[in-house]
């Protein structure tokens, strides 16, 4: 990583740009802010996705899955 990509490196998103990397649409990222599934902080009045929920967003996501039933193959 160099000098310049750590100093563009952002703690917080906005949620259009956290919805960008998460693939997803501005609607749903807001409405999983809204129910608390991803963590959002509030400076003033603008909402912020800590840059570090979505790893931890996608990890929930990954444990919570149903297994694939390994009899059925």
């Amino acid at each position: 990583m160099s000098p310049r990509d750590i100093r563009t490196l952002r703690l917080l998103l906005t949620v259009e740009e956290a919805a960008e990397q998460l693939g997803i649409g501005r609607t749903l990222m807001y409405a999983l802010v809204k129910q608390g599934v991803v963590e959002s902080v509030q400076i003033g009045r603008l909402r912020r996705i800590p840059a570090d929920a979505l790893p931890r967003y996608l990890a929930q996501l990954r444990t919570s899955r149903p297994q694939l039933d390994q009899s059925a193959a």
